[in-house]
């Protein structure tokens, strides 16, 4: 008798696209929830039914229980898919599941309950034999005792939230003067985000690399692996490439760490898909770290070397099949390499960035695979989590899989929101990650502020191009309207005239001068260099073009009075402020802070009369799951303060006024 006919996704985006895709292609009827801030999403559409479950943040709505249950009832679906984040690994949801006869898609709530606290589960783990690393997971010291057990255990130390993970509620610590101001941030962060401020400790492992082994079980006794992936490129502690195989396990390493992981999920009664994530150093040895109780955001890697689908092993599990395949039977061709596009701004820190998607262009390659739920002229809000696509690419070789996944970046074009797209082409093409000698310092020892800054700089070329193409653009505007040739514009009886422009980007302004010398040829002086630019071909958002005797290929879109320009590495937003008249700018020691993007906020840790000086934290705002603080620009009081805590807020909204102390 089948267990179920009609699977609600309690999910959105990607994820929600992705698990849709396989229930109808195995005959499953599919529901799809949804937010108002998701209302005629890609998920939504897919679905064969959706049903609305409330307003836009996740906690009024995608982490609500009741409200997913309750349309599991009106819908009449049987079970639950819960995809990733949100209640994915919520024991009390699994659990509500099964008491309302509902098939929940993942492990049994016991088994989140006991893997999703890091203490619990680094204890139990030891108790099967499985290496783990030295540390602390008492539960019942405050802020002050921690701080004394980490002087104990030494440094560098790892604070860790005990529940959750993501990176959040964690801080590396080098030195004891720092660690109590982590165990603080640490514990404030593990409380927003998981409801538990509890902490652990551990010994931090130098050049270690992050390698985690996929494993499955179903209600048979069958439990199998399904090989590693490295995830060691992280920011923030957050993935950002993932890889398999990993170019730093060998075929005896890698079978140690697939029987320690099927081990460990045997040791736990598991069943459905989970995955082992371990620190592996520089020696080969490895250590646990967390088993995550759901799929992975990373699976695909997986799927692509297996020609495996892991969603429909996550179904038929559920369903009280065996699983497809048993471990002799499982084997991996060639590599797959994947990285996640976000909405976000990694030249400021990685702020999470909400807007409008003006363009949403994805590339059709040979072995190239892009999961994403977003469409063109769709709004990102700012509730969610930043990412918005997978891009992944698979091949015979590592260097086959790196080159086809570089070129479909180089292809992809968003315009409208700022993307990573930039920081992943320079992490795929450093030579630290071409040659596989990389760990999870990647991002610090490869990518510091100041390159990932310079990435994200409109450089003196493209600037060029764009002060041509705007230029050029007016002029077919002008000629369209009054009927002209376009060679005839800006013609007098004896030249052309030289125009001076004035173009913004990324609150910079710089001041060029166009001299057009052909129909489509331009002198384009940017104060620094000269460039001879041309412009043809233009369609659909491509246009070909020469600069400096090179020839090449742009996407672009006019907005406005702003130009989006991608060369390929890249979006640049570029603004023609000519004829704008100057304002007053609220930048570094203005006194005037402004929220840097769309979020709630979290923590209000000032009032107005207070005194302030540069650096001091006066707001904390939360944004797409992550935390950011704003700061006072000069020495002063405290004037006027907009928000309180909970206030939504939109980017560039003011949010306090400092009065500056006056110079004696």
């Amino acid at each position: 008798m089948e267990r179920f006919k009609k699977v609600l996704i309690a999910n959105r985006g990607e994820i929600a696209v992705r698990v849709i895709r396989t229930c109808q292609r195995l005959g499953y009827r599919t529901v799809a929830v949804f937010s108002e801030a998701d209302r005629g999403a890609p998920h939504v559409l897919a679905a064969d039914e959706a049903v609305a479950i409330g307003p836009s943040p996740a906690k009024e709505s995608y982490l609500v229980i009741g409200k997913i249950l309750e349309a599991a009832k009106t819908s009449g679906a049987e079970a639950i898919h819960p995809g990733y984040g949100f209640l994915s690994e919520n024991a009390d949801f699994a659990r509500a599941c099964r008491d309302a006869g509902l098939v929940f898609i993942g492990p049994e709530p016991e088994a989140i309950t006991l893997m999703g606290n890091k203490r619990q589960a680094k204890l139990r783990m030891m108790a099967a034999g499985v290496p783990c690393i030295p540390g602390y997971e008492a539960s019942d010291l405050d802020d002050e005792a921690l701080a004394l057990e980490g002087e104990r255990i030494g440094f560098p130390l790892m604070v860790k939230a005990a529940a959750g993970g993501g990176g959040r509620g964690m801080r590396l610590v080098h030195e004891a003067s720092q660690l109590r101001a982590a165990l603080r941030a640490a514990r404030s962060e593990a409380t927003n985000a998981f409801g538990s401020g509890e902490l652990i400790l551990e010994k931090a492992v130098i050049d270690a690399r992050h390698v985690e082994v996929q494993v499955f079980a179903d209600t048979h006794g069958n439990v199998v692996h399904l090989g590693e992936r490295d995830c060691s490129v992280q920011r923030r502690h957050q993935k950002i490439v993932e890889e398999s195989p990993s170019p730093a396990v060998s075929p005896a390493l890698r079978a140690r760490m697939g029987e320690v992981a099927v081990a460990a999920a045997r040791a736990i009664g598991y069943r459905g898909a989970g995955t082992l994530e371990f620190l592996l150093a520089p020696s080969g040895d490895f250590y646990f770290m967390e088993m995550n109780t759901r799929l992975q955001v990373e699976h695909p890697v997986t799927e692509l070397i297996t020609g495996l689908d892991l969603v429909e092993w996550q179904l038929r599990v559920a369903a009280g099949e065996k699983l497809p395949r048993t471990q002799e039977a499982i084997s991996a061709s060639g590599h797959a390499i994947e990285v996640r596009l976000c909405a976000e701004d990694p030249a400021k820190g990685y702020a999470p960035q909400a807007g409008r998607l003006l363009t949403w262009r994805l590339p059709v390659r040979e072995g190239v695979r892009i999961d994403h739920g977003v469409r063109e002229g769709q709004e990102i809000p700012p509730f969610y989590d930043s990412m918005q696509a997978k891009v992944i690419a698979h091949g015979p070789d590592r260097e086959t899989a790196r080159r086809r996944l570089v070129e479909a970046l180089r292809e992809l074009t968003v315009f409208g929101v700022t993307t990573n797209k930039n920081l992943l082409l320079y992490v795929l093409e450093h030579a630290a990650f071409r040659s596989g000698e990389y760990d999870t310092a990647f991002i610090a020892k490869h990518a510091p502020a100041t390159e990932v800054e310079a990435l994200y700089q409109t450089d003196a070329k493209a600037r060029a191009l764009a002060a041509a193409l705007l230029f050029h653009d007016e002029g077919l505007k002008l000629a369209d309207t009054a009927g002209l040739d376009v060679s005839l514009l800006n013609w007098n009886t004896s030249h052309r005239h030289p125009v001076r422009m004035k173009l913004a980007s990324r609150g910079a302004e710089a001041s060029v001068t166009v001299q057009p010398v052909s129909a489509e040829g331009y002198e384009v002086d940017t104060g620094d260099s000269s460039f001879d630019v041309s412009v043809w071909g233009l369609s659909a958002g491509v246009l070909d073009f020469s600069c400096a005797g090179t020839r090449g290929r742009a996407r672009y879109l006019r907005d406005g009075d702003t130009l989006w320009l991608d060369l390929g590495s890249g979006a640049h937003a570029v603004t023609d402020v000519t004829f704008r008249p100057p304002s007053k700018s609220d930048g570094v020691g203005s006194g005037r802070l402004a929220a840097p993007m769309d979020g709630r906020i979290l923590r209000v840790d000032t009032q107005v009369g207070a005194a302030v000086k540069p650096g001091d934290v006066l707001l904390v705002l939360e944004a797409m799951k992550m935390e950011f603080q704003v700061v006072a620009d000069v020495t002063g009081t405290v004037a006027e303060l907009n928000v309180s805590v909970g206030s939504q807020v939109k980017a560039k909204q003011l949010l306090v006024s400092l009065a500056a102390e006056k110079a004696s």
